[in-house]
């Protein structure tokens, strides 16, 4: 049987779609595969890592018939990047094999049986589904992500707390160090939910929304029940466990009625902070900040007694500061911002700081400082 037959790049698109979460290496052999349906003309595709389930429909051709099998993912799509875009693909069935053929190229696969492919089992009490533009659920993924732990021991900082509540959605995350909060208005009133995101799941998310504007932009359906949250969108079908756990009260992290504060050009901050991160060590990433009216004074020095000093004007008239930071949480948070100036509140120098947008509540950036 002819399981689909189309031009590579349409074959491709399909296949890297559910494709990012397959590791290559796993103890469960199937898990490198990517689960093939065929029924009438539609093909269905499925890949899982037992925590995340990521399924697509498609119509690429081939015979109508039904049609189960499992195959090698990431060698299906190594083999299909070395093909021409437009040169028509077609994989057809032969016992239990593959056959992946392109103009006069011919390879042979070996695949396993569908039956034996663990589908993620669903929760049967899923939430209310609400909708969001993918837009606006990418852009407050890209706002926070960047904070999110890595491998931390307190599993519930290895992902993104989601909040919906009324008209808003509100993301957070933090490592210890430095929290990252970014929220949106909503047009529709959804039911109050926190959950957190997986940190995989939050990257594949990432990866596969839209980012268009505009009138008709895409939307994303969403659910949640007790330990899976569910996404729909685009034609794809998106479940994932939540992490379970009890994220740290972020209200009472970010810090309020800071006295010091200074508002200045993002890009020049960023500028700055760059250049004098090179005379940082690699182990010790400190950068010392010098605040005095009028003056905003950046230093760093490295174990070769390397230095760096950077000066920018400032318009301030407060008190003298000096304070320490871990450069790249700094840099992180600006480069992910995209206004023009950004608003740097202190209290002292032992007190964290606070990063925000003027006249915008939408989006804040905490960060501890640290001994220099």
């Amino acid at each position: 049987m002819i399981v689909l037959k189309a031009t590579q790049d349409k074959v491709l698109a399909v296949l890297q779609s559910v494709a990012g979460i397959v590791e290559r290496r796993h103890t469960l052999p199937i898990l490198a595969n990517v689960l093939i349906r065929k029924t009438g003309n539609a093909l269905q595709l499925t890949t899982s890592d037992l925590e995340i389930q990521i399924r697509t429909t498609a119509e690429l051709g081939g015979d109508t018939g039904d049609f189960t099998t499992t195959v090698g993912a990431r060698k299906l799509i190594d083999i299909l990047k070395t093909m021409p875009g437009d040169q028509t693909v077609s994989l057809e069935s032969a016992q239990s094999k593959l056959i992946l053929k392109g103009g006069k190229s011919r390879f042979t696969l070996q695949s396993l049986p569908a039956e034996d492919f663990p589908l993620v089992q669903e929760s049967a009490a899923f939430g209310p589904v609400f909708a969001v533009p993918q837009k606006t659920l990418k852009d407050l993924l890209g706002q926070v992500s960047f904070a999110m732990a890595v491998q931390d021991i307190r599993y519930y900082l290895n992902g993104i707390l989601f909040v919906a509540e009324g008209k808003q959605l509100s993301l957070v995350a933090t490592d210890g160090h430095r929290l990252a909060f970014a929220s949106a208005t909503l047009d529709v009133e959804v039911p109050k939910q926190e959950v957190i995101l997986p940190r995989k799941t939050v990257i594949e998310l990432q990866r596969l929304l839209s980012d268009a504007g505009g009138e008709n932009q895409p939307h994303i359906e969403m659910q949640f029940a007790n330990n899976q949250a569910k996404f729909t969108f685009g034609g794809m079908e998106f479940v994932t466990k939540l992490v379970e756990g009890k994220f740290p009260d972020y209200n009472r992290v970010i810090p309020k009625n800071h006295k010091n504060s200074i508002t200045l050009g993002r890009a020049p901050l960023l500028a700055s902070l760059q250049r004098t991160a090179i005379m940082t060590s690699d182990k010790f990433k400190g950068v010392r900040l010098n605040l005095e009216p009028g003056t905003l004074r950046v230093a760093s020095n490295n174990a070769e007694q390397e230095e760096a000093v950077d000066e920018l004007d400032i318009d301030y008239g407060g008190d003298t500061i000096e304070i320490g930071f871990n450069v790249t949480y700094l840099i992180d948070a600006l480069a992910n911002m995209g206004q023009d100036m950004v608003k740097v509140e202190l209290s002292d120098g032992n007190s964290s700081a606070l990063l925000t947008i003027p006249e915008n509540e939408s989006f804040k950036y905490v960060v501890m400082p640290m001994r220099i």
